[in-house]
């Protein structure tokens, strides 16, 4: 029977343990540390919110501006910042409303302004119970005025046909006593903040036994919306 030759036997190869002083190691550990001080940097650098003020609830024409009438939230706006106002300071003192401003929006810098620039008083009106019905305070409504005819009998109280007296103003009170000044119980109080320039003239048109009504603007908030 012939030799068989020897075959060597192959040897599997140790692994040996990664050692500080392998290249490659202190390669990678420099890879992970930079990808993570990369990540932070660029995270941080796009977190550039700011604290600005936004309302807590309708703030409305003529209303002193308070710290309880207004929120903090941080948002990014880039250059319209300086539109808004910042809440890294104080509330102005002496600052009125100048304009409506929604719950839970940003309080424009234009919106706000000294006592001697608000244009409207709060003005109470007796007007149709239905149409007073769903309105909230910061609703936004215009109010008809329907006065009576000049030639009408007194007792069946003929109208000649309702006249847009005041657009878009805002709802500031809905007092719970009612009545109108004929003790008609199908009206109920309502208080609005109204140009100081109509509040004459519109005294004087409910004096003389005019009908109003409130007719909410599109878009503003009413008691059953969700």
């Amino acid at each position: 029977m012939p030799d068989v030759p020897d075959v060597p036997t192959p040897q599997a190869a140790r692994l040996q343990k990664p050692s500080w002083r392998d290249t490659r190691l202190l390669v990678g550990v420099l890879l992970v540390l930079a990808a993570t001080v990369l990540g932070s940097l660029t995270v941080a650098a796009a977190d550039d919110r700011v604290p600005m003020y936004a309302a807590n609830g309708p703030l409305l024409p003529g209303q002193p501006l308070t710290p309880e009438r207004l929120t903090r939230v941080d948002v990014q706006l880039g250059d319209r910042a300086a539109g808004y106002l910042a809440a890294s300071a104080p509330v102005p003192r002496g600052a009125f409303v100048l304009r409506e401003v929604r719950p839970g929006e940003l309080v424009p810098r234009s919106a706000i302004g000294a006592e001697g620039d608000v244009g409207v008083q709060p003005l109470t009106l007796q007007v149709d119970a239905n149409s007073a019905a769903p309105l909230l305070v910061g609703s936004v409504v215009d109010v008809y005025v329907n006065p009576v005819q000049e030639d009408g009998n007194a007792t069946g109280r003929d109208f000649a046909g309702a006249e847009l007296a005041l657009e878009s103003v805002s709802v500031a009170g809905l007092p719970q006593t009612g009545g109108s000044l004929a003790g008609s119980q199908a009206d109920r109080a309502v208080q609005v903040m109204a140009p100081k320039d109509r509040i004459r003239d519109l005294i004087g048109q409910v004096d003389l036994g005019a009908r109003v009504t409130l007719v909410p603007v599109p878009g503003s908030r009413l008691r059953n919306d969700t």
